[in-house]
């Protein structure tokens, strides 16, 4: 098959998949659609869907977006060492709140090491995600001394992002064995509240399908590769969106493969009784809920919601709903012209007062601060 008629079926297939999944996921946990009001621009409905699934919504909600994106082909002895996000983060995506670094296998294996926290073997077929911007190195071997300390990766990182290196990345003495690994690094919100990012571990790995299933997974990372490839007008823009994708595609995986008793956010999607009442608060954040409310509509007693949400998601439900409440709030602040009583209003706030009040007790600092802060980054940002 021709590699531009490949590459178009692969694009298509993706899409399609993508598409598909998304739009069912709602179904699969039980979602309740909504009256089919329309959504007004600059409204909290502009950041949901109906029908919507909150991992889909939260990912929206806390704007995730592509930064830098480049393939490493790396020879023996090589070794990496990165430093906390924090250290790079206003050069690979200026003015985000938060950086999380990924990395693809897909050839040869190496070690990774997060100091303090965990040090481990991996191999091609992996994916390695660092969602809370810890440093971290990686090296063909434990003891490798890395060919690049941390303030040696942060000039590199200036001049790939200044658009001065390759796409593929040479790294490493030119010995054998080989590897080869995309790098990929996605802008978040992490404050006031972000609940995918702060129940993951300090390191996640994913192992791609190798048993012969059509992988979406592996069809995202074909594309994005391919795309890369083609030296076409608006490629970057291509490939930062894929790359987006697929982090969402390892979202979706780590909650396919989490034990049946652990606890988190992700894995309260998961449960039932849980999921569907993360789908309401979501899928209508202004709505007064109350604890009997909820817990008639999944069909448990108020005590019985109360201990298993506060067990599996780490809050309270009715907790929960005022910190999801604020970063809708949040977002509507940094992103729109809305009064603050009109953000009040849309997430349920009869008045402007009791809203500022809500908003600095949770958040620190008061709407009109927020906001402040926002337009600072965005101006330092461009």
């Amino acid at each position: 098959m021709p590699a531009h008629t490949e590459y178009a079926s692969w694009m298509v297939q993706a899409h399609d998949q993508m598409s598909s999944l998304l739009a069912t996921s709602s179904t699969a946990l039980g979602a309740v659609r909504s009256d089919g009001a329309s959504v007004a621009v600059g409204s909290s409905a502009q950041y949901r869907m109906h029908g919507t699934d909150p991992l889909s919504d939260v990912l929206r909600t806390v704007k995730l977006s592509g930064a830098l994106f480049f393939l490493v082909d790396a020879s023996f002895p090589w070794g990496v060492e990165v430093p906390h996000a924090g250290a790079f983060s206003s050069i690979v995506l200026p003015g985000a709140q938060h950086v999380v670094s990924y990395h693809i296998m897909l050839k040869g294996r190496g070690w990774v090491n997060i100091p303090g926290v965990t040090s481990t073997w991996f191999e091609a077929g992996e994916v390695l995600v660092f969602p809370h911007g810890d440093p971290y190195s990686m090296l063909c071997e434990p003891n490798q001394p890395p060919e690049f300390d941390a303030e040696a990766t942060i000039d590199w990182f200036r001049d790939m992002a200044a658009g001065k290196l390759p796409f593929v990345s040479k790294e490493g003495g030119g010995g054998e064995p080989r590897s080869e690994f995309v790098c990929g690094f996605l802008g978040c919100d992490m404050q006031p509240f972000n609940p995918v990012l702060s129940t993951l571990p300090r390191l996640l790995r994913i192992k791609r399908s190798r048993d012969g299933r059509e992988d979406l997974l592996s069809h995202l990372i074909d594309l994005t590769l391919a795309e890369a490839r083609q030296q076409r007008v608006g490629g970057e823009s291509i490939r930062l969106r894929l790359s987006e994708l697929v982090f969402v595609e390892v979202m979706r995986q780590y909650l396919e493969t989490l034990p049946a008793r652990e606890t988190g956010w992700l894995s309260g999607l998961r449960d039932p009784a849980i999921g569907k009442v993360l789908v309401m608060l979501h899928e209508q954040p202004a709505h007064p809920w109350t604890l009997n409310e909820l817990a008639s509509r999944a069909s448990m007693s108020r005590t019985a919601l109360a201990a298993r949400f506060s067990h599996v998601v780490g809050h309270a439900p009715m907790q929960y709903l005022t910190l999801w409440r604020m970063q809708i709030a949040a977002r509507l602040l940094a992103d729109s012209s809305m009064k603050v009583a009109a953000v009040g209003h849309e997430i349920g706030y009869e008045s402007e007062a009791a809203f500022s009040r809500a908003f600095k007790k949770t958040v620190g600092v008061s709407p009109a601060a927020w906001r402040d802060g926002a337009v600072q980054r965005f101006c330092s940002a461009g």
